[in-house]
């Protein structure tokens, strides 16, 4: 026998032993005739206990449609000098402006949180190719909850106002301050479409739908998020009035259920 025959031979059984197979008789044509042995795939046992090849798995979905009641506003300041000390100094009275005008407008100070400082070297490139330091950029953003969400619009235009061109908005978001209640409602909703779907595939195989054995709950509620539109320069185009629209919370339910 060859080296290439026998090679595939080890092969074949290697292969056939990870398979697992199995011969079982299969009756000939002929009753005198011997029996002949016909490979067939024996499952698993590891599937075969494995409960996510059991029963019926469906995913139920739940919304509720809701009113924002509360505005994350995203703004800061920025300005750029020749020294960091400079620019430091700018940005610091500037977001001190800013601040004040938050808290003139019923904005608490629990609900105004730094979300981003940053110094930034600034550079240009030369006729000669040579890169050159032309001063540095303080950044400072923070995070303004504005609870009366009528008052987005003109909040905005008091906040522009007092950071003058330093003033950078990156955008606005409109959430629920309270979601647990819609989200009872949206998870009800979500058990309720995962039973009649169960339901609908155990009438389909003409199975009696059993007991539930497994649930899992996923999603949850997601703000809205509008951009705030920024002129070059710093200059902002105020849309005002601000309308928060509605929104909607949606939890997804995964079941599983018995077959009966």
């Amino acid at each position: 026998m060859s080296k290439n025959r026998l090679l595939a031979l080890v092969i074949g059984v290697a292969l056939l032993g990870a398979v697992g197979l199995a011969f079982v008789p299969r009756a000939s044509a002929s009753p005198s005739a011997p029996l002949e042995a016909t490979p067939q795939s024996v499952p698993n046992s590891e599937w075969n206990c494995n409960s996510q090849f059991t029963g019926i798995w469906v995913t139920g979905q739940g919304k509720v449609t809701v009113v924002p009641d509360v505005a994350i506003l995203s703004l800061g300041v920025e300005a750029q000098a020749a020294t960091v000390q400079q620019a430091m100094a700018e940005a610091a009275t500037a977001m001190d402006r800013v601040i004040a005008a938050l808290r003139a407008n019923g904005v608490a100070e629990k609900d105004i949180q730094t979300q981003w400082f940053n110094i930034y070297p600034v550079r240009r490139w030369v006729d000669d190719a040579r890169e050159v330091l032309i001063g540095y950029r303080v950044t400072n953003m923070v995070s303004a909850k504005i609870r009366d969400v009528e008052a987005t619009g003109s909040i905005i235009d008091r906040v522009a106002e007092a950071g003058g061109d330093l003033t950078r908005i990156h955008g606005v978001s409109f959430t629920v301050d309270d979601p647990s209640q819609y989200h009872n409602e949206a998870r009800e909703k979500a058990i309720a479409d995962a039973k009649a779907t169960a339901q609908h595939l155990a009438a389909l195989a003409g199975v009696d739908l059993g007991r539930p054995f497994y649930i899992s709950e996923s999603g949850g509620f997601v703000p809205i998020y509008r951009d705030y539109a920024m002129m070059e320069g710093g200059g902002i185009l105020p849309p005002t009035p601000i309308s928060p629209g509605e929104t909607e919370i949606t939890l997804t339910v995964q079941m599983a259920f018995a077959i009966e």
